[in-house]
C-alpha cells in the first residue's frame, strides 16, 4: 500500500508539474530538505523552473527517486546529510514534521546551518512553533545567514500543482530575495511580519479550518439523517453564503465516506497543539478549537490517525 501510494504521488507530481507555467527567475543553486508529500513536489517545481536542486531526505530512497525522476532538469543531486545538501546553495528550503525534526536537520555538525555559506538564506516550510522560528532566525543571523519562516496552506494538491499559499515571517530584504524563486511552487508568497509571524498566521489558518470542518461534518450528518440528497444539497448551498474550500473539496467525499487522502488527523492534532500552546502564552480564548481538538482525539482512538481531517464526521455516524 505504501509503495503504491508513493508511486501514485510520483505520477500525480509529474502530471501537475508538467502543467505548471513558470515565471522567469534567474537559475539559482538551491537545496531542499525533506522529501515528504509536500517537499517532493515542491522541490520538483523548483527543478522544473530551471533551478539546480540538491535534495536530502532522512530515508535516502525518496531522495534518490526524486533525482531519477527529475534527471532532465539542471544538475539534480541528492546528499547524505543536510549539511552536504546545503553546501554552496544560495537558498535552502526545508519541510519536515515538527519542531524536533526541524532542529535535527538545522542544528548540529551535520545540520544545514553548518554547511551554509554566509549570505545564503534558509526558508522553513514546516508548520512549527513561533518559538523555534525565532530560535533559528537568531542562530542564522549570528553567522550571517538569512532566515524566513514560511509555513504553507493548500495541502498535497497545492504542492503538486504549484499553488501553495505561503505565510512568511522575517526581514523584508531577505524575503524579497527568496520570493521570485519560491513562486515556482506558490500562488501567493506573502510577508506577514517579523520572525515567527508566518507560523502565527498558519495557526490562525488552522483555527479557521478546525471550526469549518466540524461545522461541515455536522451539516452533512444532519442532512443525511433528514433523508436529503446531500450531493445535491452541497451543490446548492455551495453557491451561497455557506460556500468554502472545505465544502467544495471535502463535502462530497464526506458523503462518500472517503478519507484516504489530504491532510492527516495526526498532523492536524500536532498543529492544534501548537495553537493551544500559543494561546496559553498570549491569553487568547479558543473554546471551539479546544473542543474540535478533542474530537480529533476521538478520531485517533477510532483508528483514524492517518485519515483526512474531514473524518470528523465519523464521530457522528
Amino acid at each position: 500500500m505504501i509503495q503504491r501510494n508513493f508511486h501514485n504521488l510520483l505520477r500525480h507530481t509529474m502530471s501537475s508539474i508538467n502543467a505548471k507555467t513558470y515565471d522567469s527567475a534567474p537559475s539559482t543553486h538551491v537545496a531542499f530538505i525533506g522529501m515528504g508529500v509536500m517537499g517532493y513536489p515542491m522541490a520538483g517545481h523548483l527543478a522544473s523552473a530551471g533551478h539546480a536542486v540538491t535534495v536530502y531526505n532522512r530515508s535516502p530512497a525518496k531522495a534518490q527517486a526524486w533525482v531519477a525522476e527529475f534527471a532532465h532538469s539542471v544538475a539534480p543531486k541528492s546528499a547524505a546529510t543536510p549539511r552536504e545538501a546545503a553546501k554552496d546553495a544560495d537558498i535552502v528550503f526545508c519541510c519536515v514534521g515538527n519542531d524536533a525534526d526541524l532542529r535535527s536537520v538545522i542544528f548540529g555538525a551535520d545540520g544545514a546551518l553548518a554547511g551554509m555559506k554566509p549570505g545564503a538564506v534558509l526558508v522553513d516550510h514546516t508548520t512549527a512553533s513561533a518559538d523555534v522560528a525565532r530560535e533559528i532566525y537568531t542562530a542564522a543571523k549570528n553567522i550571517g545567514i538569512g532566515f524566513i519562516d514560511a509555513p504553507v496552506s493548500g495541502g498535497q494538491g497545492g504542492a503538486q500543482n504549484g499553488l501553495l499559499t505561503v505565510m512568511c515571517g522575517g526581514d523584508a530584504a531577505v524575503f524579497e530575495r527568496v520570493k521570485p524563486v519560491a513562486m515556482a511552487f506558490s500562488r501567493a508568497f506573502t510577508l506577514m511580519g517579523e520572525p515567527g509571524a508566518g507560523q502565527l498566521t498558519k495557526m490562525v489558518n488552522q483555527v479557521c479550518i478546525a471550526g469549518l470542518v466540524q461545522g461541515l461534518s455536522e451539516a452533512v450528518a444532519f442532512g443525511q439523517r433528514a433523508g436529503l440528497d446531500m450531493n445535491l444539497v452541497l451543490d446548492v448551498i455551495g453557491k451561497g453564503a455557506a460556500q468554502s474550500w472545505q465544502l467544495d473539496n471535502r463535502g462530497k467525499t464526506m458523503v462518500a465516506d472517503k478519507f484516504d487522502f489530504g491532510f492527516a488527523v495526526d498532523w492536524m492534532r500536532k498543529d492544534l497543539g501548537l495553537v493551544m500552546d500559543e494561546a496559553k502564552r498570549n491569553g487568547a480564548r479558543l473554546p471551539v478549537t479546544a473542543l474540535v481538538d478533542q474530537f480529533y482525539a476521538d478520531v485517533q482512538q477510532m483508528g483514524g490517525q492517518r485519515w483526512d481531517t474531514s473524518s470528523l464526521i465519523k464521530r457522528l455516524k
